[in-house]
């Protein structure tokens, strides 16, 4: 409802009975788009008898109605993101990604393997410069999951986001690796070609169903260098470590993944957020533990989620810096956006500008963290901080 003859914006708040009214998605479309325009331009354009954080919230009521999100949700997405980056970001999350695969280098070069499935009537293309490795589907004449070259293990299905804490983990040969959360395996099948089937690969996850994909994804890729294990993950200290390289791709609310579940709009609140955060602690310091700070070619930790939420993620890696030995280091990937150093009234250490964040408005994929530790020294300090209640 505008009026922008003489540079003024007239913009009428609705009634009750207008904001209870949803079944005209083009009236909050557009009011959400007045809303925007007046706060950028606040000073001008507001009616004086209205404050900011009614526009903010008519705002988030709007964009909770439009893109079917929960209060609480949006309200996080309002705090991470400016209102135009907010738009581009609940637009792109409503798309699905394009579907990517992996080449097993263990069995065939991404060059064959491109030819063999563009001879079967799929039309693809290399996903980017950043990857020898990965493909992009844009169409097929057959079941990707079904063709010939599937069935001998020549790549696997896996989103493009998911090659990256692989990449910062930087696997080398001959050595002793942990993959602390890893149904279904793509991320330790990678590992496991990048070891080229060397050394030895510790494949974890706690539940001895997903396992199974593990172990069915190993077969077909023809991976013999793992040792395929259902530990919790948090009681791995206790079992095995001294680890050259430990991976967690830890359990989170998937507020990375909205086009691939669109539930998470809708059934996650506070409580979500603080168990995440509880158990991705407790599985960050686990890693850490397993990681040998005197290995000659690693004692390095990767840690990744697929949220955005700074609380799953710059919150926790803050705090493992705290309670162990531990250092930010570059984690050599080249694009992707750097880590919050602040995040509302928290403030982290310097560092975490060394993190990654993707967004899928920004680089095409799902949403997605890296975060790259070095340890320096196996002590383990049994101080308690006041951080340790920090989301209690």
């Amino acid at each position: 409802m505008y009026d922008m003859t003489l540079q003024q914006c007239v913009f009428t708040f609705p009634s009750e009975e207008e904001l209870a009214d949803i079944t005209n998605l083009k009236d909050v479309q557009q009011r959400i788009k007045d809303i925007v325009m007046i706060l950028s331009d606040f000073k001008r354009l507001r009616d004086i008898n209205r404050s900011r954080s009614e526009y903010m919230n008519l705002l988030r009521r709007d964009l909770c109605t439009y893109y079917s999100y929960n209060n609480f949700l949006m309200e996080k997405l309002m705090q991470i993101f400016s209102l135009d980056e907010l738009l581009e970001f609940l637009e792109a999350s409503e798309v699905q990604r394009p579907m990517t695969i992996r080449t097993n280098i263990l069995k065939t070069r991404r060059r064959d393997l491109a030819e063999a499935l563009i001879n079967r009537g799929v039309n693809l293309d290399p996903i980017g410069k950043w990857t020898k490795v990965g493909l992009v589907v844009y169409s097929s004449q057959v079941p990707m999951g079904a063709t010939p070259e599937y069935l001998a293990g020549h790549y696997i299905l896996q989103g493009a986001s998911s090659f990256l804490p692989v990449m910062a983990l930087d696997p080398k040969e001959n050595e002793k690796i942990l993959d602390m959360c890893a149904a279904p395996g793509g991320k330790s099948s990678h590992i496991a070609a990048l070891m080229k089937n060397t050394g030895v690969l510790f494949s974890n996850d706690v539940n001895e169903e997903r396992i199974k994909a593990v172990v069915g994804n190993f077969h077909r890729l023809g991976i013999t260098n793992s040792v395929v294990c259902t530990y919790d993950g948090r009681k791995l200290p206790s079992v095995i470590k001294n680890f050259d390289r430990v991976l967690l791709d830890a359990p989170c609310t998937g507020t990375g993944v909205v086009s691939k579940d669109p539930s998470v709009k809708t059934n996650k609140d506070e409580i979500d957020i603080q168990r995440c955060c509880t158990l991705q602690r407790e599985l960050l310091l686990a890693a850490i533990d397993c990681a040998n700070a005197r290995s000659e070619s690693g004692g390095i930790i990767v840690y990744s989620t697929c949220s955005i939420l700074p609380e799953e993620n710059e919150w926790v890696i803050d705090y493992a810096l705290k309670k162990r030995d531990v250092k930010l280091i570059s984690t050599g990937l080249e694009f992707g956006a750097e880590g919050f150093t602040s995040y509302r009234q928290f403030r982290f250490h310097p560092s975490l500008k060394l993190t990654k964040r993707f967004y899928p408005h920004l680089h095409n994929m799902d949403g997605f963290f890296v975060a790259k530790l070095k340890k320096f020294s196996n002590i383990v300090h049994k101080t308690k901080n006041k951080e340790d209640e920090f989301l209690d």
